[in-house]
């Protein structure tokens, strides 16, 4: 790998590792953005699992606009929605703000981020550089998982939550200032919108999510979530299937499936948001021993 393109995974990794440990430091904040606002613990985690939601609902499509408008488009666009909601809440002062910002305006950016980046990774390398910087992305997501709660616990406790942010957002401006180093990935195929695809799409994977949050709070109708989101999914591999065949326009090319490439890739991610969930599924326990040590 040349100085360029080590140069160029490492600002991708940034952006990664901005996208994970962002949720990571919420979450060990808590206590002290509930007291700085004003707010209650509920409504906090509320922003948490809403800005969880929006990403998971739309990152299929996120994933369609990028290659409308450009991977390189959507990967800005995605850095700046992070970078709005750290800003937000930065300069916050109620709740109002961080749902607003952070969980929907940051969960659409997320919905952009991840699906460009992977995109982007894949057009600007090749080989063993192409390996290597996918290695490297995979690293900083996991070394954000890691030192999220460490790092959130310590300027937490000795300095304030808001920095936190800010610095998320230095991260962000280091890695837009070099912009011009990511070449875009052009699209070549059909530029049709799958519109009922998109809202399978929505319902599906917003549905499976939503069951999830509301389970962990303890609320009622999870069941019905799930199967609203379950057969949502199995809508939308039905609908993916036809439209292929119809050959029209669809949101996901389901012949992808197909290919075992993917199908590890699949399970590796899969195996890897497994990880990192059950990383921060005890946000205050983390909390407590990360402002421990820091003491």
């Amino acid at each position: 790998m040349s100085n360029g393109s080590r140069r160029l995974a490492i600002l991708l990794a940034m952006a990664m590792f901005v996208l994970v440990v962002d949720t990571s430091v919420m979450n060990v904040s808590i206590s002290a953005v509930v007291h700085d606002l004003h707010t209650t613990v509920s409504g906090v985690q509320s922003a948490i699992a809403l800005e969880a939601l929006v990403s998971a609902a739309f990152i299929l499509i996120g994933s369609k606009v990028g290659d409308l408008i450009g991977r390189k488009r959507a990967y800005v666009l995605g850095l700046l929605g992070y970078a709005i909601g750290a800003l937000a809440m930065a300069l916050a002062q109620g709740l109002t703000a961080v749902i607003v910002f952070w969980a929907i305006v940051g969960g659409i950016g997320a919905s952009l981020l991840l699906p460009a980046m992977q995109s982007l990774i894949h057009g600007n390398f090749e080989g063993a550089a192409q390996r290597k910087a996918y290695a490297l992305v995979g690293a900083a997501a996991a070394i954000a998982a890691a030192v999220g709660p460490l790092l959130g616990g310590f300027i937490t406790t000795y300095l304030s939550w808001r920095i936190a942010f800010l610095l998320e957002d230095l991260i962000i401006v280091v890695v837009l200032a070099n912009i011009r180093m990511v070449h875009d990935v052009p699209y070549t195929g059909s530029r049709q919108v799958d519109v009922v695809g998109a809202i399978l799409s929505i319902l599906g994977m917003g549905g499976i999510v939503l069951s999830i949050l509301v389970w962990q709070e303890g609320g009622e109708a999870v069941g019905a979530l799930l199967a609203v989101g379950a057969v949502s999914l199995g809508s939308l591999a039905w609908w993916l299937v036809r439209r292929k065949r119809a050959g029209k326009a669809v949101l996901l090319d389901p012949d992808l499936f197909k290919a075992k490439l993917f199908k590890f890739g699949v399970s590796g991610q899969v195996l890897q948001q497994i990880g990192l969930g059950g990383a921060m599924d005890r946000p205050a326990p983390i909390a407590l021993y990360s402002s421990t040590i820091c003491r």
